[in-house]
């Protein structure tokens, strides 16, 4: 690979600003969780409202997901970098240790929900396909759950960021 051409797209990328959440999942594959970026919707219409996420295929999250078939995509609050943090695997503690560091609840899936998170996704899993180095998963919404306080944690120019309110003038 063009080495260039590689540090130039992770440059590029990084001025990207993305929303952070943290995708989770629990069942005969295990209890795991990630701090996942790449996460968008694919649609509100179908049977089902559908998302995407992309997850390293080495993450042990990734390969949990595939077989428990389900997974939930709990977007982080802006107060929540910690958590961030915590599952993106900074700091060395182990997955079931990471879940000990914050209060959860399961939903309709069984899927782990995070407290506090500004939204949260639980999804079946629709369809995945390895991409290089990436599973993307394609996950069928069952059920959301909203917070009453909606400022996201974001992560940009390689750093957590805040969303703030641009006036028209």
């Amino acid at each position: 690979m063009d080495q260039d051409l590689r540090n130039r797209f992770l440059e590029g990328m990084s001025r990207a600003a993305t929303f952070v959440a943290v995708a989770t999942t629990d069942g005969p594959g295990g209890r795991c969780g990630v701090t996942i970026s790449s996460l968008t919707s694919v649609s509100a219409d179908g049977d089902h409202p559908s998302m995407l996420a992309c997850i390293h295929h080495l993450s042990p999250a990734a390969t949990a997901i595939l077989k428990n078939r389900s997974f939930c995509a709990n977007l982080l609050h802006e107060g929540q970098q910690d958590l961030a943090d915590l599952f993106a695997g900074r700091g060395g503690t182990d997955q079931a240790a990471r879940f000990d560091r914050a209060q959860w609840d399961s939903g309709p899936l069984g899927q782990p929900r995070l407290a506090g998170a500004t939204a949260v996704f639980e999804c079946r899993l629709a369809t995945a396909m390895l991409w290089e180095t990436h599973h993307i998963m394609v996950g069928r919404v069952m059920a959301v759950r909203l917070s009453e306080d909606p400022k996201a944690l974001l992560y940009g120019q390689r750093a957590y960021r805040r969303a703030v309110h641009l006036n028209g003038d």
